[in-house]
């Protein structure tokens, strides 16, 4: 990387049955396809030669088991806090359903019934951030995509909703970091394959 300020790796799970079907897959504790735990491991290899201080993990067996496959399970902290949007109601239905219901729907706007808003993912963001700062050092994080989203427009300042505009795929490795000054955070990549 081109400064000396922490980077913060992000990486999204491998792919699951329902990532593959486009289901909303919050709380669901879905295992990885085999060909998102090949992912998982070709991780390790786009990791090669980094170190971090920390490793966390979302609790689920998707994000966990990603970062064990990628070589970071002995290391790996799994944090509560690094869970996937609750969809409430909207838990294993797709976007096309939903809107078949809810003409015009976003999850970044309208949240979900008997779930999460994007106030309430961007307060779990947050409290991540918080300790990715008081930390001061390169850390590495294994997530979901609403929730990676969340925190990249959290990072940089911006509200839980702009999170709708940055896509992220199945085993994508992002960097979050700095420019000039600790006071500057910047996304540095995004969305890596």
């Amino acid at each position: 990387m081109s400064n000396a300020f922490p980077h913060i790796h992000l990486v999204r799970h491998g792919e699951t049955a329902w990532s593959l079907s486009g289901q909303h897959t919050g709380r669901t504790d879905m295992p990885l396809t085999p060909a998102g735990e090949a992912a998982a491991r070709g991780v390790a290899d786009r990791l090669k030669g980094l170190s971090f201080s920390a490793v966390w993990s979302s609790p689920s067996q998707r994000a966990y088991n990603t970062s064990v496959l990628a070589g970071f399970g002995a290391e790996s902290v799994k944090k509560d806090d690094l869970q996937e949007w609750d969809y409430g109601a909207y838990e294993g239905l797709t976007t096309k359903q939903i809107l078949a219901e809810r003409p015009g729907w976003n999850v970044f706007r309208d949240g979900c019934p008997k779930g999460e808003t994007a106030a309430d993912v961007g307060a779990r963001a947050d409290t991540i951030i918080a300790a990715l700062r008081k930390a001061n050092a390169d850390i590495l994080v294994f997530s979901s995509a609403h929730f990676l989203r969340v925190l990249a427009a959290r990072w940089i300042g911006l509200p839980p909703e702009v999170g709708a505009i940055f896509v992220l795929d199945t085993a994508s490795i992002s960097v979050l970091g700095y420019e000039h000054e600790l006071t500057e955070p910047v996304i540095r990549k995004w969305n890596q394959k």
